[in-house]
């Protein structure tokens, strides 16, 4: 639990097989990262802990227990730094450069392989809950059971470590640059994306995102400025990470 109340789940360091073999090419060669402990939230950021430090609410379908949404990637960045500060952490994201300063202790995005080693759980099957996708249902929003909106926030099963949405409801930006080869090129240890790149990784799929596309290892990317709602910007929101080696007292 945060100074102010934010709940977050402490994950131990492990080995993750990222990728999925009979996935998008994106998603391919399957390979083995080691990955640090970290805290990550327990629930997508909602409307009512964004406005409370950021002062505004740019979602659209607003609801205070709602995920954020509408939030560029450079906002969601922004929280993470606003997040820091207020809890007298030190602030991640240069905000020029966008460079995160990952031994800083304070709150970041995650990488795209702490998302999905979060999300997966231990597991090694395409979802977390095993392989009979009529269970999906159990554990996220998506186009056949949203109703057409996201959802309050913790409504569906969690993860087995824990976390709730991790499928479903929004698209969760992480830190990376996206490139479709990243895959055959990363490191073995605590991989942090391509070095450039025009969009950045969004993962998990939405409240709009047909049953395929919520499952752990698929990838999306995304203008991290992108902002026009009429394609469907209100589908895009965030959880963030911290190093647990800075969090004793956590």
């Amino acid at each position: 639990m945060t100074p102010f109340g934010i709940q977050m789940v402490q994950l131990p360091a492990g080995l993750l097989v990222m990728g999925q073999k009979d996935g998008q090419v994106d998603e391919q060669p399957m390979h083995e990262v080691n990955v640090k402990s970290f805290l990550i939230d327990k629930f997508e950021v909602t409307q009512r802990e964004y406005e409370r430090l950021m002062g505004a609410n740019p979602s659209r379908w607003k609801s205070p227990n709602n995920p954020a949404e509408q939030v560029r990637w450079s906002d969601a960045a922004r929280y993470c730094n606003a997040r820091s500060e207020e809890e007298g952490l030190q602030p991640c994201f240069d905000l020029v450069t966008w460079k995160c300063d990952f031994p800083a202790n304070g709150y970041r995005l995650p990488t795209e392989a702490e998302w999905e080693y979060a999300c997966r759980a231990g597991t090694t099957t395409a979802r977390f809950f095993g392989t009979k996708l009529e269970k999906l249902k159990l554990f996220a929003w998506h186009k056949d059971n949203s109703a057409g909106r996201p959802r309050p926030v913790g409504k569906k099963l969690p993860n087995p470590w824990g976390l709730h949405d991790m499928y479903g409801n929004v698209w969760e930006w992480c830190y990376d640059l996206y490139d479709v080869d990243y895959y055959q090129m990363s490191p073995a240890n605590n991989p942090q994306g391509a070095e450039t790149g025009a969009t950045r990784v969004a993962r998990g799929g939405s409240w709009d995102s047909a049953a395929d596309q919520c499952r752990s290892a698929i990838r999306y990317h995304e203008d991290p400025g992108y902002v026009d709602i009429c394609f469907g910007y209100d589908v895009y929101g965030f959880r963030v990470v911290r190093n647990a080696d800075n969090n004793a007292d956590n």
